[in-house]
């Protein structure tokens, strides 16, 4: 499924929403990742993933990302 996002975002050049609960496939898929309150949810915060692409979960610039987007939830 990743695969195939990145695919078409490349290929159309355009805005893809996605949602998901998984904050490691966030950072690496998305340019804005939104963080959500619990009910009601409302925006916690907005927070731009400066990082080339391809992304690598495993690198030390992602895992700050996933550190600091867990700490928001």
């Amino acid at each position: 499924m990743h695969i195939e996002l990145l695919r078409i975002h490349k290929l159309k050049k355009m805005t893809i929403v996605f949602v998901t609960h998984d904050v490691e496939e966030a950072v690496v898929l998305a340019d804005r990742v939104v963080v959500m309150t619990p009910r009601p949810g409302r925006i916690r915060e907005q927070v731009n993933v400066d990082l080339a692409r391809p992304r690598d979960a495993t690198t030390p610039e992602v895992t700050r990302y996933i550190q600091r987007l867990r700490a928001l939830i």
